[in-house]
């Protein structure tokens, strides 16, 4: 068994009730040497206090208590003073595998061309179950959609020389454009044929909440001021508000010059 540090950091806002499922879902893995770093986002419920009492039970969990500022910020926080070698970023409300950071580091320590390693996932919630159906990766499908979750394995040197997540992102998918920035340049992604990763559907679940037509321009804009390069390259052009047409489109303005 690998004996490399892996660093679990939990952004935490107003998800106590749901914390000590994350937590514990890390602790119970088969890869033992992790450290975890819970960072109180500015929560109004009671997430400080119950993440205090986690640290009663499990002395090694660290805490970080700061104004809210976003999950990117929260991410942040927790890579900077992380010890690990590797991140997982876990939100508060979420569960993994116990064998998943055990497969995705035998994985990373034995090929420094892979950048990012992830596993096939399902949505859950109190009443049910699913299988969340995540498109095969390419860069060409991640320019039009992210099919990595945010709970990805990657190397901390690796999120450190791209700068983190963008905090100035706040419309939603930060995720996404990390993966983006991350890979763009090269780096192998790796997804384990495993069901590692549960995402829990909440009645204030980000993505619910940055669904709107509003939000998605906003969104679309940003990337493409932020990374021209990246949609040029994979298809032809920018991004386009209806996202799945981007390629044909980019293609069919070409061919009549108008771009």
């Amino acid at each position: 068994m690998s004996n490399e540090l892996i660093s679990v950091v939990i952004p935490c806002f107003n998800q106590g009730k749901y914390l000590p499922f994350a937590v514990e879902s890390v602790i119970a893995s088969t890869h033992k040497a992790i450290e975890i770093i819970i960072v109180n986002d500015g929560s109004t419920d009671d997430s400080l206090d119950i993440a205090y009492q986690l640290k009663t039970n499990h002395p090694g969990i660290q805490i970080i208590d700061q104004s809210n500022g976003g999950v990117s910020k929260a991410r942040n926080t927790g890579m900077r003073i992380a010890q690990g070698e590797y991140i997982l970023p876990l939100d508060g409300d979420d569960l993994i595998s116990n064998d998943y950071i055990e497969r995705a580091i035998e994985i990373l320590r034995s090929d420094a061309s892979v950048k990012v390693v992830y596993c096939n996932a399902f949505k859950f919630n109190e009443q049910m179950q699913k299988e969340w159906k995540l498109k095969p990766f390419s860069l060409r499908k991640l320019a039009i959609d992210n099919m990595i979750f945010v709970s990805g394995i990657f190397r901390k040197k690796d999120a450190l020389d791209i700068g983190g997540y963008s905090e100035d992102m706040t419309m939603g998918r930060e995720d996404w454009e990390f993966w983006i920035k991350m890979l763009k340049n090269g780096g192998r992604v790796i997804k384990l044929p495993i069901y590692g990763f549960y995402y829990r559907l909440t009645p204030n679940s980000k993505r619910k909440k940055t669904r709107t037509s509003e939000k998605k321009k906003e969104r679309i804009d940003y990337l493409n001021k932020k990374h021209a390069d990246f949609f040029q390259k994979n298809i032809n052009g920018p991004l386009r508000y209806n996202r799945s047409w981007s390629n044909v489109f980019n293609r069919f303005m070409k061919l009549i010059g108008r771009l």
